[in-house]
């Protein structure tokens, strides 16, 4: 099923999606500032796991929603490459929003430490730690991160790039509705 726009869940988990993106990104870089040591360093990377877990439950729950509602149609106007990049880039974001907290998840399993959401409940890790495992992990987990900033930064100059410049309604279909 497709519509001329997105639902107000839709538009709702897109935002959601991309502040929480930015806010890990953020936790991440913050951590760093701080001297090895510091005990903040840990309520950083506790934040950082329970937010990636909200992240990785919104991802569900988009992607069902995908599934389930479809998204509106492009404007007849798109070309068909134009229209093969939009679905790819999608799929992109779509890949590296499911690979993150999948990486993260199994990051955080294979230091050896437990997955906290907010402090409401925890899961163990379900194998011992590996040191070299969990390296690679937080390699693949970085890069993803990184290509997801770089796919967002695209997706959001294509959307511009249809509002600005092709005048169509590739943007306002997303942005919420204002009340008159």
């Amino acid at each position: 099923m497709t519509s001329a726009a997105y639902t107000s869940t839709q538009k709702f988990l897109h935002w959601s999606l991309f502040v929480l993106v930015l806010l890990l990104y953020a936790l991440t870089y913050g951590e760093n500032l701080l001297p090895r040591g510091d005990p903040t360093v840990e309520s950083i990377w506790r934040l950082h796991i329970s937010f990636g877990l909200l992240l990785a439950g919104l991802v569900l729950w988009r992607v069902v929603l995908r599934g389930l509602r479809g998204a509106p149609g492009f404007p007849d106007e798109m070309s068909a490459p134009e229209r093969a990049a939009a679905k790819v880039g999608h799929l992109v974001l779509y890949a590296l929003l499911i690979a993150i907290p999948v990486l993260g998840i199994l990051l955080t399993w294979f230091r050896g430490d437990e997955l906290s959401f907010f402090g409401l409940f925890t899961v163990p890790a379900p194998f011992a730690p590996d040191r070299t495992t969990a390296r690679t992990i937080r390699e693949l987990h970085s890069l993803c991160a990184d290509g997801i900033l770089i796919a967002a930064g695209l997706h959001a100059l294509a959307a511009l790039y249809h509002h600005f410049v092709r005048r169509d309604a590739i943007l306002t279909r997303m942005l919420p509705k204002v009340a008159k």
